[in-house]
């Protein structure tokens, strides 16, 4: 398979393109002049915010296919309209796991054999570098491990994209767990706050992957984004906030022991 000039544009199929980094992906692909398809899957049913979308993508220019994860050879077929496909479904979705999803998707792509490049669900954290992960977080890198194993057993061409915290969930709630709003008064530090972290803006991260689907460079490899201004720690990430505020925040640390014991506590929670 002979591997297209960088500035050479491509036909392109974004599958999960409703979802929050999707939809920028769509919008990019676009941008950078890409024939681009959006897989369509019937599921959708009557969600009316979604299906607005879709026809929003049409009236830009994108294309619809229709195709559905319980239909192989419809993916099949949708697969081999393009030669690049982007996938932006998450891996991990509670309470079920949605690792079959990128599996079924992985085999239609091997079956279909056309595709010249394959950018499976990453973005975040490179699951590489998280092998010392505690277990309450380990399921989501190990599956993004045995999607990225099935990918290379059947010699597809591929990009792994990495970005590490996405801004709109880490950034604007000063990295506080479930709230995306930033604190007004009290903000919890983990332990000193002081662990560097990549924050990466999701308009950002959908820009790298539209100009890297054809860029001979980056077959086969891992791409990381790395801003040098967007490498912050915690309490740097505070500071910032209370300068552009004029408003100190009251500060209680949370050790990793309590961190983890708060995590399991709602885990329990929610399936009770």
């Amino acid at each position: 398979m002979g591997e297209n000039n960088c500035d050479e544009k491509t036909r392109v199929l974004v599958v999960g393109g409703t979802g929050t980094l999707g939809r920028r992906i769509v919008r990019e692909c676009l941008a950078e002049g890409h024939e681009t398809y959006v897989l369509q899957r019937p599921e959708i049913g009557v969600n009316i915010d979604k299906v607005q979308l879709l026809l929003s993508f049409k009236r830009q220019g994108a294309r619809l296919v229709e195709a559905s994860f319980s239909d192989h050879q419809s993916l099949v077929s949708a697969v081999k309209l393009v030669d690049v496909v982007i996938s932006t479904i998450s891996v991990v979705h509670f309470p079920t796991s949605n690792i079959h999803l990128h599996l079924k998707l992985v085999e239609a792509i091997k079956q279909a054999g056309n595709i010249k490049r394959f950018l499976p669900s990453e973005y975040g954290m490179d699951p590489l570098r998280m092998k010392n992960t505690l277990p309450q977080g380990r399921e989501t890198f190990d599956q993004k491990m045995e999607v990225r194993n099935a990918i290379e057993a059947a010699g597809i061409p591929h990009t792994y994209l990495v970005g590490a915290c996405f801004a709109a969930f880490f950034v604007g709630n000063l990295s506080q767990m479930g709230n995306l709003l930033p604190p007004k008064k009290k903000v919890d530090i983990y332990g000193e706050g002081s662990v560097k972290v990549v924050f990466v803006d999701e308009d950002d991260v959908a820009k790298y992957i539209a100009k890297t689907l054809n860029d001979p460079r980056t077959m086969n490899k891992t791409v990381s984004i790395r801003p040098t201004d967007n490498i912050l720690a915690q309490m740097e990430l505070v500071q910032m906030w209370e300068k552009l505020t004029g408003n100190e925040l009251e500060k209680t640390n949370i050790s990793a022991k309590d961190f983890l014991a708060d995590i399991e506590g709602n885990q329990t929670n929610l399936l009770d």
